[in-house]
């Protein structure tokens, strides 16, 4: 995290007045020393980064304080509430919360945070995705995986757990009827790849590992790619016809849909998206993201997509939508912190 904070500091604008350094923990003599020793104007803590002794001395030494993209999910907010004493006696001294959806201000308020000091302004980070979407990069994977023409392409995207079986059935049944489809499969863990291999070569699928594809004369002849590298996930859903997003099939919160969702590429996951209920929202208001019950309705989704293309481009066009309207909430953050600096 911090190798890549100071990479995204010295290709920004304002490099030569940006620092950073490593947080101190939070105890109250490190916290005060680092307050001290930095002066801050103003403390701004990100998403869940709810520290009692940096926020409690940040306002004892007058310097003010924020919670900006701030969000409690369904599953942290029960945490929460065992310690709510500490909560109410941290939470008093932000002067501001910017949180992303309604129910994130509802939670918080429970937590002890004051209602007038509240308010909804969006993610900011989905301001980011319409800025990575890079026309190169679709054309870069199309060679790297020997794609032809418009070759139909199943992507399944941060897989987990028993979510590995499910798509190697759901797979199976697609190539049924669509022998033509290729199945790339991300699981969340690159570590994961080698058990997926496993399922791959027991259905008697052929496959490659996608650093396989590294290797001097080695081009996809697979039918299934298992992505083992990290850092590419979002690069390759340009290339899918259909996405899934993990961990959403098994009780573990979802994962970002948008990011598919930006590529104009229509969205299927399960029911459970808590994790990310702000963006299962932007889909659901477009009309982009499809959600599914189990492996079996996922298998008869995709199977009706794969057969009627045209709509399933049209549920792309509809996600990128969901994307497109979101932007600006960066902005509203940065509102919030400027009206306490002045």
């Amino acid at each position: 995290g911090h190798a890549f904070a100071q990479r995204k500091i010295r290709q920004s604008r304002v490099r030569k007045n940006t620092t950073c350094v490593f947080a101190p923990v939070d105890f109250i003599a490190s916290a005060r020393k680092a307050l001290s020793t930095l002066k801050p104007d103003i403390l701004a803590c990100l998403e869940t980064e709810i520290w009692p002794n940096w926020l409690i001395e940040a306002h004892r030494m007058g310097i003010k304080t924020a919670l900006i993209n701030g969000r409690i999910s369904v599953r942290s907010i029960k945490g929460y509430i065992k310690i709510l004493p500490l909560m109410k006696e941290t939470l008093k001294s932000v002067d501001a919360f910017s949180m992303i959806r309604a129910s994130d201000a509802e939670r918080i308020k429970r937590m002890g945070a004051p209602g007038n000091r509240i308010e909804v302004n969006g993610n900011a980070k989905y301001d980011l995705l319409l800025n990575q979407v890079d026309g190169t990069d679709r054309e870069k994977m199309k060679r790297l995986y020997k794609l032809i023409d418009n070759q139909p392409v199943f992507m399944a995207g941060s897989i987990r757990g028993a979510e590995e079986k499910i798509i190697i059935d759901v797979y199976e049944k697609i190539v049924q009827s669509h022998p033509e489809v290729i199945l790339m499969i991300a699981p969340r863990h690159v570590e994961r790849s080698r058990r997926i291999e496993e399922l791959v070569r027991e259905r008697g699928f052929s496959y490659q590992f996608r650093t396989d594809l590294d290797k001097e004369n080695h081009s996809r002849t697979a039918s299934v790619i298992i992505i083992d590298t990290i850092g590419e996930l979002q690069s390759t859903y340009s290339i899918a016809s259909i996405v899934f997003c993990g961990g959403s099939l098994v009780p573990l919160g979802g994962q970002n849909i948008l990011e598919a969702a930006v590529w104009g590429k229509p969205v299927f996951f399960g029911p459970s998206m808590e994790d990310f209920l702000d963006a299962k929202d932007l889909l659901d208001k477009t009309g982009g993201g499809i959600q599914v019950r189990d492996g079996r309705e996922l298998a008869e989704k995709a199977l009706y997509y794969f057969d009627h293309p045209e709509e399933a481009e049209m549920i792309g066009r509809l996600a990128k939508k969901a994307v497109v309207l979101n932007q600006g909430s960066a902005r509203k953050h940065a509102m919030v912190l400027q009206r306490l600096l002045t």
